[in-house]
């Protein structure tokens, strides 16, 4: 979820070589967040502060370039500050777990996509970079509604059912998106990726009457998050 909308952000607008000090900031900066999220959950414990500081100076030293460099990028903060309160106020209230963080988590983390187009050496057709951005966005979503059917919400009917609804409403947006002259996908991609979000419909359905292990479970999501970098940047 750190890597696919970092990478297509890159390659879409073009690699720069302000996308390294990025790239280490944003890795960084997770890092932070993650330790923040386990500060917050233990009531602000002493011991659990350390590593938010350390991993938060580390991060100021690469943000601090991309700043210089690209000012235009502090716009961003008024997007991400929110979400990272949000977070933080759901982790304070022990709610780490809960979709509507991981949903904000998914927001945030998607929105580094056009934060690296624009800092990209070539950004254009804005249209399609929106378009992969709302399909990265949407894949994260089910895959927490599915990944939840598998794990911690196994058995559920409410989350069982909104994860297959939420999966095939997926398959009809390609060709929707293709209806614009501008956009990521045209008639044979929008096929394309609708079989894509076909075969994730089917394994909402199936996976969770047939069960697999957290580790089945990731790998799984690994695959298929290769499976969409490699249909988006062919669709480029």
């Amino acid at each position: 979820m750190l890597t696919v909308p970092l990478l297509v952000g890159v390659v879409v607008g073009g690699p720069a070589w302000v996308h390294v000090p990025l790239a280490v900031a944003w890795y960084v900066a997770y890092f932070a967040f993650f330790a923040a999220g386990l500060w917050l959950r233990s009531g602000r414990k002493a011991r659990y502060f350390p590593p938010v500081r350390v991993y938060a100076l580390v991060a100021v030293v690469p943000g601090l370039v991309v700043c210089v460099v690209r000012p235009e990028v502090l716009w961003w903060a008024l997007v991400f500050g929110p979400l990272v309160v949000g977070s933080a106020v759901c982790s304070h209230y022990r709610a780490d777990r809960s979709l509507l963080n991981d949903v904000l988590t998914v927001v945030a983390a998607t929105l580094m996509l056009p934060v690296a187009w624009s800092l990209g050496s070539t950004p254009g057709h804005e249209v399609a970079m929106w378009q992969s951005t709302a399909m990265v966005g949407a894949y994260f979503v089910g895959t927490v509604l599915y990944v939840k059917t598998m794990i911690r919400e196994r058995g559920s009917r409410m989350y069982y059912v909104a994860s297959v609804v939420y999966h095939l409403m997926l398959v009809v947006v390609p060709f929707v998106w293709a209806q614009s002259e501008r956009g990521l996908v045209h008639e044979g991609g929008a096929a394309i990726f609708a079989a894509f979000f076909t075969l994730l419909a089917a394994r909402a359905v199936i996976m969770p009457q047939v069960g697999g292990t957290p580790r089945q479970v990731g790998m799984g999501e690994i695959g298929a998050s290769l499976v969409l970098v490699v249909l988006l940047l062919g669709a480029w």
